[in-house]
């Protein structure tokens, strides 16, 4: 018991140092720590995963609420499609081997570093609706929605937040100045990791002093990560969270697909 609530602690670490270097990413690295590391089997780590990025969203959208850097109308567009989009997504979870699910894991590590290099060149190739920031037509709506679904269907197969596309959707599609993007999105992505949180429970219960162990673990990597951030030029930390999250989508990947050819690599 001691020693499962150590290995708890240490899976939040890497997710903490994450976000506090960078300010997004943390947590997608939490199903594959929590597996691997702590030993949770996957559906319970998908949950974990969910609940501890929704109370960390939720703390994070009141305080760039306060200052006035959340945009109620864009929240909402993403919200009503991406938390249908997170309670189906539990579902699906549940119908998928687990291997299966580690594997397009590893896939979707890679499809998010993919995103996060070429984003900058996004947002000089994207023409930005300067309406959606700041009147929000039915336009919007719409099209905002459906990434919201998108959003919202890995939110719930994952246990991923789904900052990686909320983000730049807001910024480079809709032309939201970078810091209400990031306060808007975390309100997006607390109201979506809910529902998902809810599509879970309905196949079971949260272990509870886990969660809260992985999160002691994550805000304790947070603070560590936020020193590290200001001491390293984004570059340099760039580059080390690139091969950080290839590495384990790698690592995924190929433990996996040899389980499912038959081959046992880690216990």
């Amino acid at each position: 018991m001691i020693d499962q609530a150590i290995r708890s602690v240490l899976a939040g670490v890497p997710m903490g140092l994450q976000l506090g270097a960078t300010g997004t990413g943390g947590a997608i690295l939490g199903v594959p720590m929590m597996v691997y590391i702590a030993g949770i089997p996957v559906r319970q780590a998908a949950a974990m995963s969910l609940m501890i990025v929704a109370t960390s969203s939720l703390l994070g959208a009141w305080e760039y609420g306060r200052h006035g850097l959340v945009k109620p109308k864009a929240a909402a567009a993403f919200s009503w499609t991406g938390m249908a989009g997170a309670w189906a997504g539990a579902f699906g979870h549940h119908l998928v081997p687990d291997e299966v699910l580690l594997i397009c894991f590893g896939l979707l590590l890679l499809l998010t570093r993919t995103l996060v290099s070429r984003q900058r060149a996004l947002m000089s190739q994207t023409e930005p609706q300067e309406g959606c920031a700041t009147h929000f037509p039915r336009t919007c709506w719409l099209k905002v929605g459906a990434i919201g679904l998108v959003v919202g269907t890995l939110n719930g197969v994952f246990g991923v937040g789904g900052g990686f596309l909320v983000v730049p959707a807001l910024s480079v599609v809709l032309g939201f100045p970078t810091r209400v993007a990031i306060g808007t999105s975390l309100t997006i992505i607390s109201l979506i990791s809910l529902s998902g949180v809810i599509g879970h429970l309905q196949f079971g219960r949260i272990d509870w002093p886990l969660t809260g162990l992985v999160l002691v673990g994550s805000l304790s990597g947070m603070l560590v990560g936020v020193r590290v951030g200001a001491l390293l030029s984004p570059t340099t930390m760039g580059r080390i969270t690139a091969t950080v999250t290839v590495t384990i989508a790698m690592i995924l990947i190929v433990v996996n697909v040899a389980k499912l050819a038959g081959f046992q690599i880690v216990r």
